[in-house]
């Protein structure tokens, strides 16, 4: 008995020195007992008749891009997907109360859900692993960046609305085997923005879904649709595009007040459209590439263009006509009725003083004019005077050749007068009708563009 009690006592301390084995973890023993006999390639239900539902939520985070000519829109989302995986099923008793484990995505079974409209994954951030809880709910969320085949109207662009949408189906299985649903309501999901980016280039309105089955070789498929309407914020373009080219149209539309008979008018007019060219070349960039409509703004600028292009055609016409003889302007229908109104505003403007517009440089004494009676009887004097002439009858006949030039002066200075009136009402009439056109596409684009930014 002593030699009993003497060995125990010995071999306690031994005992206490050699380490225990470690017990396998509830969590490890957990993990094994479901994947033991688990098969990642069989719909996870006990009845193979039962359906598998798959709950889906949807948050739109931001609005990365829009390709008007690739005709996609890629989008930052957070995408979640829930279903019963009737495999996956555990007492929390039995595992030292774990309710709840993450799994490996390739672990287990996951449903072949796909987005119609994927065109190209961008930049996703892995996430391996799938939530379990004891009833056998399986929750999958992950962060996808995702460029989507989109029909873009971008035709009211800047203030452009676009609606895109995200189409949830199986790729391979039926109604009958996988159907989809909301795991939200269709207002919550609608009217959630909190995740959403709302300072940049797009404005979130709302993302309506819809659920309908699609008869497809005698099967029917569950599809679910999310759309996602987003509206642009059109400031930026504004006061980048709209702003600028409108006021080159009022410098234009002032310069109209330059005087007519002066050439600076015209190459004014020449330095707005160069400098107009210039503009459009610049921000090339900022418009919108589309292969199937010009948008309006394209032809805002095109027609911007062409008024400016109207107008300066509209001044050279103008100058070009201030600088024609009678002669040559009685030639032209239009003109001769101007000049049949107008052509009697003076008594200076006659025929004889619209043969000329020269200089008091350019007069020919020897030359035939009209005069009035007094001066023909001081040329009749003048004729009646002896061929060697006193200093009286010089100074006499010195006194009526200038009062015959200052006459021709002032007739043709009266009628340089009458032609630049005519001129002046000719481009008064023109630049009306300018305006007038003008105004009309200016009204006619706001209208549009507000009927289209607060519908």
């Amino acid at each position: 008995m002593f030699l009993i009690w003497l060995t125990m006592l010995f071999s306690a301390p031994l005992a206490e020195g050699i380490p225990e084995k470690p017990k396998r973890s509830a969590l490890n023993q957990l993990t094994r007992t479901l994947l033991r006999k688990y098969d990642c390639g069989v719909r996870p239900v006990n009845n193979w008749t039962s359906i598998t539902t798959v709950y889906i939520d949807l948050l739109l985070q931001s609005v990365l891009e829009v390709d008007g000519k690739t005709q996609s829109i890629t989008t930052s989302i957070w995408y979640r997907q829930i279903w019963t995986d009737e495999f996956l099923v555990w007492d929390p008793e039995e595992f030292d109360g774990i309710n709840e484990i993450s799994l490996s995505s390739d672990a287990i079974w996951t449903p072949d859900v796909i987005i119609s409209e994927f065109v190209d994954e961008g930049k996703p951030l892995t996430i391996p692993y799938v939530y379990v809880n004891s009833s056998g709910m399986v929750k999958n969320y992950r962060p996808m960046q995702v460029v989507l085949a989109c029909s873009l109207e971008m035709y009211a662009f800047p203030f452009d609305k676009q609606n895109c949408s995200l189409t949830f189906r199986s790729w391979l299985h039926s109604v009958k085997e996988i159907d989809l649903a909301l795991w939200r309501s269709a207002e919550a999901i609608a009217n959630d923005k909190r995740k959403f980016m709302n300072d940049g280039e797009w404005e979130l309105l709302s993302i309506p879904s819809s659920y309908w089955l699609i008869h497809q070789d005698d099967t029917d498929y569950a599809q679910l649709q999310f759309n996602v309407l987003i509206r642009r914020r059109p400031l930026l373009y504004v006061v980048g595009l709209l702003i600028p080219s409108i006021f080159l149209m009022l410098v234009d539309v002032t310069s109209f007040s330059l005087p007519l008979d002066s050439g600076t008018r015209i190459v004014f007019k020449i330095s707005i459209l160069l400098g107009y060219t210039v503009f459009r070349v610049n921000l090339t960039d900022e418009l919108p590439h589309t292969a199937l409509r010009t948008p309006l703004i394209g032809v805002f600028f095109a027609v911007s263009m062409a008024m400016l292009m109207l107008s300066l055609t509209k001044s050279i016409l103008v100058v070009k006509l201030l600088h024609h003889s009678e002669a040559e302007v009685r030639q032209m229908s239009v003109s001769a009725c101007l000049l049949d109104k107008y052509g009697s505003v003076g008594p200076g403007f006659t025929e004889s003083a619209l043969t000329s517009t020269r200089t008091l440089d350019h007069i020919n004494l020897s030359a035939e004019y009209d005069m009035d009676a007094s001066l023909e009887e001081d040329l009749l004097s003048l004729n009646e005077i002896q061929e060697s002439p006193s200093g009286l009858d010089w100074l006499l006949q010195e006194l009526v050749t200038l009062r015959l030039a200052l006459s021709q002066e002032d007739s043709e200075s009266s009628a340089h007068a009458d032609w630049l009136a005519l001129c002046s009402k000719l481009d008064g009439f023109l630049f009306r009708f300018y305006l007038v056109v003008l105004i009309s596409y200016a009204g006619t684009l706001v209208m549009l563009w507000a009927s289209w930014s607060f519908a």
